[in-house]
């Protein structure tokens, strides 16, 4: 059985096609490499340099050698930052919502009928409760939750009239490293921010510490990068097998980590002591969000195994090792 993993060569799928393998899967990925690197794809996968938006890249991703369609895709391609997303919205549109639209109907043409879909916790915005379940309200509040939306109402409607079996897995924050070769390239995202800072010598920033949580600084629902995606090997298992799979799924704790927390475990972790600047409150971030990962739980056998310091110490191995290159 093969899976073709969308936007493979990036930091989460790079992850998830090294646990397709690991199963005893066959892998193939497609990455247009504008973000990805080509060093994170094994090099016993099939590689395609192309992008969602070319449909003759689509169409020789999805099919085997001989011509018959693979077993299903995992959809991570796409543009994933939030606040860069407010900027370039026909950007963020183009490459998640056309892209997904092109993935949908190149699937139709060559007859593969599963799929994952990489969505987010994006598509909440900023709940009103703390723990946020599969019947929150979602209320993106930028292009890019926007653009998840939408991708999981693509899925949903696409369902509604053909036999796609579809499943969406939504996350929050996805930090450390399942291999020391593969690390986080955001330049946007807390671990990687907090770690450059370190290395160039500087201090790390804690944007308030008067919010109404246990520390004053804001909570969020870290998951080890390597949970994510084994999430999405249960899931794609499950499409294989035939069993039912419901259409949305939180990856969440189901308590979270305060920013307070996180200097405190990389200051441990790396050996180097630090007191973060504390600025003012970001205008809305909201104090504290955690997601509910029970159905995951019930369907796909998945939990957290990693604590909040093995998230650290696997990131800052990874960093190590790409920065001393």
């Amino acid at each position: 059985m093969t899976w073709l993993v969308t936007g493979g060569a990036g930091y989460i799928g790079a992850h998830i096609a090294r646990c397709l393998e690991e199963s005893g899967r066959s892998v193939a990925v497609l990455d247009d490499l504008s973000t990805g690197i080509r060093g994170f794809v094994g090099s016993g996968t099939r590689f395609h340099e192309g992008s969602i938006l070319d449909r003759a890249a689509l169409r020789a991703a999805l099919t085997e050698a001989d011509g018959s369609p693979i077993t299903g895709v995992i959809h991570c391609a796409g543009f994933k930052y939030a606040g860069e997303s407010v900027k370039r919205p026909l950007h963020t549109y183009t490459q998640n919502v056309q892209g997904t639209q092109h993935l949908l109907e190149v699937m139709a043409e060559v007859g593969v009928k599963n799929i994952v879909f990489s969505s987010s916790a994006g598509v909440y915005g900023t709940p009103d409760v703390e723990l946020v379940t599969e019947t929150t309200a979602t209320t993106p509040e930028s292009p890019y939750g926007e653009s998840k939306l939408i991708g999981e109402w693509l899925l949903r409607n696409v369902g509604k009239v053909s036999d796609l079996t579809h499943t969406s897995l939504r996350y929050f924050n996805v930090v450390g490293s399942g291999h020391p070769d593969i690390y986080d390239v955001s330049p946007h995202n807390l671990f990687p921010l907090v770690m450059k800072t370190l290395t160039d010598g500087g201090i790390p920033k804690v944007r308030g510490n008067d919010y109404p949580t246990p520390d004053g600084s804001c909570v969020r629902d870290y998951v080890h990068v390597q949970d994510i995606a084994l999430a999405h090997v249960a899931a794609a298992a499950r499409m294989e097998a035939g069993q039912p799979i419901e259409r949305v799924y939180n990856l969440g704790s189901g308590s979270g980590a305060s920013v307070l927390e996180i200097m405190t475990a990389v200051a441990k972790v790396t050996g180097i002591a630090f007191e973060p600047e504390i600025l003012d409150r970001r205008p809305g971030d909201p104090a504290q969000i955690v997601a509910d990962g029970q159905l995951a739980r019930r369907d796909l056998e998945w939990d957290t195994r990693h604590s909040l310091e093995d998230m650290v110490a696997s990131a800052w191995a990874a960093w190590q090792a790409v920065s001393s290159k």
